[in-house]
C-alpha cells in the first residue's frame, strides 16, 4: 500500500503541485498577518493537498482492484487426490502429492498433478482439457507412450497419454503416474508466465503521451517561473513591501500562482470521468472494460489476433454438407444453418417419406446413436448436452424432420419450440426402441455404435457412426435412396473415398453412418463402471465382431461454421487500417479454410507467408521471425494471417515481436492458457461466455457475447474517445495558457496581482470541469473508422495547436488584466471608488513615495491611514472582474474546443446539448461565489 501511495506523487506535474502547497504552507505559517487571519491564511495549502489526496485515492482504488488473475489460477487448484501410498489407496490433500505418486482419476474428477496414464479402468477416458489447449472438445487418453519426434519438443495437444493438472475428467476412470507438481506442471508454466507478463506491463499510449506533456509543462513552468521573477527583481525593493526579503517573498507568491494556473488540476478528474463515460458506452455494445486507460488504448489499436472458436465462429458445431449414394455416385447437398437452432434446409434435396427409405435410417442412426440432447432455455435458445460433433448431427436430425405432418407442421423449421418438443423428430425415430448397449468410442476403431431392439420388428439393430475411411472397411454394403441394399464394391468405396477429399479440402469433420439387422441375436448387457443407467457390452473384444458385415448409409460434413457478421466486421478492420490475425489451437486445414470464409485470407493464392503452426514459426530464426510479422503488418489492407496449433508460448511470442515493431495489438482468449498473452498483449480481451475466470482476471476487457464484431465496435467507440479527450484537453490546456499569460502580464506589467492560486484552482477545477467533461460527448466523426489507426509516437499536442493555444492565451490574458486595470483607471461608475493614472497602477509598490496621495473610504473600508493598502485590501472588486471574465471567456473557449479544425459554422454549439447545459453549470456556479457571502 506504501508502494501505491509513494506511487501516485511520482508525476512531476503531482510533484509541482505539492511543492506549491508545501511553500505555501510555509509562508503562511511565517506570515505577519496569518494570526489575525487564523484558519483562513491556510485555505490554499489546504485546496491543493485536498485535491492531490483525492486524487491519489481513486488512483490507488483502482490499483488494488485490477491484480486478481493469480488468485483466480489458484482455485483451479483441486483440494483433495486419491493416491497409492503403502499399498493402500487414500486421499490427501492436493498440495502434497509428489512425483512418482500413483493416483486414481474418476468422472467429474480434477486432475491433481501432471501425470502419464498408465492403467485405464473403463474402456475409455476422456478429459476435459479446453481452458488449457483451447480444444474444443474432450479429448480421449491412452496408454501407448508417445512416438519419436526426432528430437522435436512435443505441444500439448499431441501429448495423448498425459493428464495436467487443473483439467477435469470428462468420461471413463484410470490410474496415472505423477511426473510433475506445482509450478512445473503445465498450468503452473502459465501461472509463471502470467506473473512475468504483470512485471512487463507498460504503460497505455495515452499515459506516454500525458507524461511526455507533464515534462514539457513542467519545464515551461520552470522558465516561466524564473523570467517573472527576473522581471521583478527592480520591486523587491518597493517600499510597499516593507523589507527586500518580503517583496521577494510577495513575487515568490506570484511564482507559486503562475504554477498553480499552469497545471490543469482537473485534468486527470475528467479524463477518468471521460474514460468511465466510455465504459457504459461499449458496455451497451457488448464490450465491458475492466481497466479505464483500456477504453483509449483500443482507438490506436493496430492488430487484432483473435482466437477462432467461439469468436470468429459461432463455437456450435454443425453439419454443412450431407453426402448420399445416389444414382451410382455419392451426392453432396449442402446444409443450412450456423448454430444449434433446428432450422436450415438441406439444399436441393426432395424429400418424400415414402420413397426415401435410406434417409429414414440415416435419421434413425443421427438420433439412436447420439449421446447428446438439445435443451430450448429461458431465453428460447436451442443449447446442447454431450459432445459437440454429437449434437451437431442431432439438429440435423431436427431439420429433416419426418413423415407425421402434424408434427412437420408444429415444428420443422421453426426458430422457437417448447421445451417438451425440443428434440421432437428424434423422440419420433426413437418409438418402439429399447437400448441395449453402447459400444464406446475407442482410438483403434474410430467409431461408436449403439445396440437397440425394435420392439414392433421383435429383433436387435446396429446403429453406427464414426471416421468414413474406418467405418466402411468393416462395411459390405451400401444403402440406395429407396432403402434397397447392394453390394459396396470398389467403385463405391473410392466414391466415397472421393467425396471424404473434398469434404476434408474444405476442413471439415467427416462422419459416415452405418447399420447393422443381422447377425445380432439378443446380446446380453450390464450397467458398465462409470455409466449409470447406460449399457455396455460385457466384453470389449467383442467390438470387432459386432461391427463387422455393416451397411454403409452415408456420411455427413461438419464444421464450427464462421459468425455471419464476422466478415463485414473483418473488411471494416482493413479499411480502418486494422489487420486481423487469427491464431487457433485447432489444426493448419481447418483454420486456413475457415479464414479464407471469413476473409482474413485470400480465396486463392500461396498463404506460405502468412499461414504457420506454432511449431513452425517457433523454429524460425528472430530475424525472420521479425521479417514474417513486418511483411504480415504492411500487407494488411490486402490479408490478414493465420497461426495454428498455437501453445500459449507461441502467442506470447507473436504479441511480443508485434510490440517490439510499434503495433498496438489487441489479443483475444479464452482460455487458462491465454491468460500470459492476454496480460502481454496492449489489450487483452476475454470471452464473456465461454471465458474462465483467470482469462477474464488477466484481460482489460471482456466480451459479453464473445463475439468479434464487439471488438470491432469497441475500436469504433476508443477512437471516438480519443477524439473526445483531445478535445477537453484542447480546451483546459488552451484555458490554462490563458491563465499563465494573465499571471505572467500581471508581473511584467508590475500591476498588483489580480488572482489569488484558490481563485485560479476554482477555476481549474469546478467552472472548468463540467464544460471538460461534457466534450467527452461529442458526437463521433462519421468517418472514424474509415481513417489508420493513430501511431504510438503521434503528438498528443501539435505544434501548431501549441500556436493557437498561445494566441488564444495571450487574448485571454490581455482581457484578464486589461478589466483589472480598467477598473482602477477608467471605471467611472458611481460607485464611489477612487481612480489613479496609469502610471500611478503600474508603480504601485512605491506609493509610500508619493506626495498628496490619498484613497476615499470605500466599500466600508478606510484607507485615509494607509492609502498604499488601496492596491492589496482594496482590490476585491477589480479581481472578482477578472475572475468573471476568465470565466465567460473560457466558456466561450469550450465552444471553439468543439472541433479540432471545423469552425463554429460547421460544427455548432448544438451539435453538443450537454456542452450548453455545463456552460449553464459553470456560470451559475460563479454567480454562487459572487453573490453568497459565506462563498465570496
Amino acid at each position: 500500500m506504501l508502494e501505491l501511495i509513494i506511487e501516485q506523487f511520482e508525476d512531476v506535474l503531482v510533484r509541482i503541485l505539492l511543492a506549491s502547497a508545501m511553500i505555501s504552507f510555509l509562508l503562511a505559517f511565517f506570515d505577519e498577518k496569518s494570526a489575525e487571519e487564523g484558519l483562513k491564511a491556510y485555505v490554499e495549502p489546504f485546496v491543493i493537498l485536498t485535491i492531490l489526496v483525492l486524487n491519489a485515492i481513486i488512483a490507488i482504488w483502482q490499483d488494488s482492484k485490477a491484480e486478481k488473475a493469480l488468485d483466480a489460477l489458484k482455485k483451479l487448484a483441486p483440494e483433495c487426490a486419491m493416491v497409492l501410498r503403502d499399498g493402500n489407496w487414500t486421499t490427501i490433500d492436493a498440495e502434497d502429492v509428489v512425483p512418482g505418486d500413483i493416483l486414481e482419476v474418476r468422472v467429474g474428477d480434477k486432475v491433481s498433478a501432471d501425470a502419464r496414464v498408465m492403467k485405464l479402468k473403463t474402456t475409455t477416458i476422456k478429459i476435459e482439457q479446453s481452458q488449457l489447449t483451447g480444444e474444443s472438445q474432450s479429448v480421449s487418453k491412452e496408454i501407448e507412450p508417445l512416438a519419436q519426434n526426432e528430437g522435436k519438443e512435443w505441444v500439448i495437444q499431441e501429448k495423448y497419454n498425459m493428464l495436467f493438472s487443473s483439467t477435469t475428467v470428462s468420461n471413463g476412470s484410470c490410474d496415472a503416474v505423477v511426473v510433475a507438481t506445482g509450478m512445473t506442471t503445465e498450468i503452473g508454466k502459465i501461472q509463471a508466465a502470467v506473473t512475468k507478463a504483470g512485471e512487463e506491463e507498460e504503460q497505455t499510449p495515452l499515459q506516454q503521451k500525458l507524461e511526455e506533456f507533464g515534462n514539457l509543462l513542467a519545464k515551461m513552468i520552470g522558465v516561466i517561473c524564473l523570467l517573472v521573477w527576473l522581471i521583478n527583481c527592480k520591486h523587491f525593493f518597493d517600499p510597499v513591501h516593507g523589507s527586500v526579503l518580503k517583496g521577494c517573498i510577495y513575487y515568490f507568491k506570484i511564482a507559486v500562482a503562475l504554477a498553480v494556473a499552469a497545471i490543469p488540476e482537473g485534468l486527470p478528474a475528467v479524463i477518468t470521468t471521460c474514460l468511465a463515460l466510455g465504459t457504459r458506452q461499449m458496455a451497451k455494445r457488448n464490450a465491458i472494460v475492466r481497466k479505464l486507460p483500456s477504453v483509449e488504448t483500443l482507438g490506436c489499436t493496430t492488430v487484432i489476433c483473435s482466437d477462432k472458436t467461439g469468436t470468429l465462429t459461432t463455437n456450435e458445431m454443425c453439419v454443412v454438407k450431407l453426402a448420399l449414394p445416389e444414382g451410382g455416385a455419392m451426392k453432396a447437398y449442402d446444409v443450412e444453418g450456423y448454430n444449434y437452432t433446428p432450422v436450415g434446409k438441406v439444399t436441393g434435396l426432395s424429400i418424400d417419406w415414402k420413397k426415401c427409405n435410406a434417409l429414414q435410417v440415416l435419421a434413425k442412426i443421427g438420433c439412436m446413436c447420439n449421446e447428446s440432447r438439445l435443451v430450448v432455455d429461458d431465453d428460447d435458445k436451442f443449447i446442447r448436452n454431450g459432445e459437440p460433433t454429437e449434437a451437431a448431427i442431432r439438429v440435423l436430425v431436427e431439420k429433416l424432420g419426418c413423415p407425421d405432418e402434424a408434427l412437420n407442421k408444429r415444428c420443422l423449421q421453426k426458430e422457437k419450440r417448447t421445451r417438451e418438443d425440443a428434440m421432437a423428430f428424434s423422440n419420433y425415430w426413437g418409438q418402439g426402441m429399447t437400448k441395449k448397449a453402447v459400444l464406446e468410442f475407442s482410438r483403434d476403431r474410430k467409431s461408436m455404435s449403439v445396440l437397440w431392439h425394435d420392439t414392433k420388428a421383435q429383433s436387435n439393430v446396429l446403429f453406427a457412426k464414426g471416421a468414413p475411411e474406418m467405418l466402411v472397411r468393416r462395411c459390405t454394403k451400401i444403402m440406395l435412396p429407396n432403402g434397397e441394399v447392394e453390394p459396396l464394391t470398389d467403385a463405391w468405396r473410392d466414391r466415397i473415398d472421393s467425396e471424404l477429399v473434398t469434404m476434408a479440402k474444405s476442413a471439415l469433420r467427416t462422419m459416415g453412418m452405418a447399420v447393422k439387422s443381422e447377425e445380432l441375436g439378443d446380446l446380453q448387457s450390464y450397467d458398465g463402471p462409470g455409466h449409470p443407467g447406460h449399457k455396455l457390452l460385457a466384453d470389449p473384444g467383442t467390438f470387432g465382431e459386432i461391427e463387422q458385415g455393416m451397411t454403409f448409409v452415408g456420411m455427413v460434413g461438419i464444421l464450427d461454421p464462421p459468425r455471419p457478421e464476422c466478415k463485414p466486421a473483418i473488411e471494416a478492420c482493413r479499411v480502418a487500417g486494422i489487420s486481423v490475425i487469427m491464431i487457433t489451437g485447432d489444426n493448419k486445414t481447418t483454420a486456413e479454410a475457415i479464414s479464407q470464409k471469413l476473409g482474413i485470407l485470400a480465396p486463392s493464392g500461396s498463404h506460405s507467408e502468412n499461414s504457420f503452426t506454432g511449431q513452425e514459426f517457433e523454429a524460425l530464426s528472430e530475424d525472420r521471425k521479425v521479417e514474417v510479422l513486418r511483411k504480415i503488418m504492411e500487407r494488411r489492407d490486402v490479408e490478414g494471417a493465420v497461426f495454428s496449433r498455437t501453445e500459449p508460448k507461441h502467442k506470447q511470442l507473436i504479441v511480443k515481436i508485434l510490440k517490439s515493431l510499434d503495433e498496438i495489438a489487441a489479443m483475444t482468449g479464452d482460455g487458462v492458457n491465454d491468460a500470459p498473452a492476454l496480460k502481454q498483449a496492449d489489450i487483452g480481451i476475454a470471452m464473456g461466455i465461454a471465458g474462465t475466470e483467470v482469462a477474464k482476471e488477466a484481460s482489460d476487457m471482456v466480451l459479453a457475447d464473445d463475439n468479434f464484431t464487439s471488438i470491432v465496435a469497441a475500436v469504433e467507440e476508443g477512437r471516438s474517445i480519443y477524439n473526445n479527450m483531445k478535445a477537453f484537453i484542447r480546451y483546459m490546456i488552451s484555458s490554462n495558457v490563458g491563465e499563465v499569460a494573465a499571471i505572467f502580464l500581471t508581473a511584467a506589467l508590475g500591476v498588483p496581482e489580480g488572482l489569488t492560486p484558490v481563485q485560479l484552482l476554482w477555476v481549474n477545477l469546478v467552472t472548468d470541469g463540467p464544460p471538460a467533461t461534457a466534450l467527452g460527448f461529442n458526437p463521433p466523426d462519421l468517418d472514424v473508422m474509415q481513417k489508420a489507426p493513430r501511431r504510438k509516437d503521434d503528438a498528443l499536442i501539435s505544434v501548431w495547436s501549441y500556436v493557437r493555444y498561445f494566441v488564444v492565451g495571450a487574448y485571454v490574458g490581455f482581457a484578464v488584466v486589461g478589466i483589472f486595470m480598467y477598473w482602477y483607471i477608467f471605471d467611472v461608475n458611481a460607485d464611489g471608488h477612487t481612480l489613479v493614472s496609469t502610471a500611478q497602477l503600474l508603480t504601485w509598490g512605491k506609493c509610500s513615495d508619493w506626495k498628496d496621495f490619498s484613497v476615499a473610504d470605500w466599500d466600508g473600508m478606510s484607507f485615509s491611514q494607509e492609502p498604499c493598502a488601496y492596491f492589496t485590501d482594496g482590490k476585491a472588486k477589480a479581481s472578482t472582474l477578472s475572475l468573471t471574465v476568465l470565466v465567460v471567456i473560457e466558456m466561450l473557449n469550450a465552444f471553439n474546443a468543439l472541433s479540432e479544425d471545423g469552425s463554429l459554422v460547421q460544427m455548432p454549439p448544438w451539435a453538443n446539448p450537454y456542452l450548453i447545459v455545463a456552460a449553464s453549470i459553470s456560470i451559475g456556479s460563479h454567480f454562487v461565489i459572487l453573490y453568497i457571502p459565506a462563498l465570496a
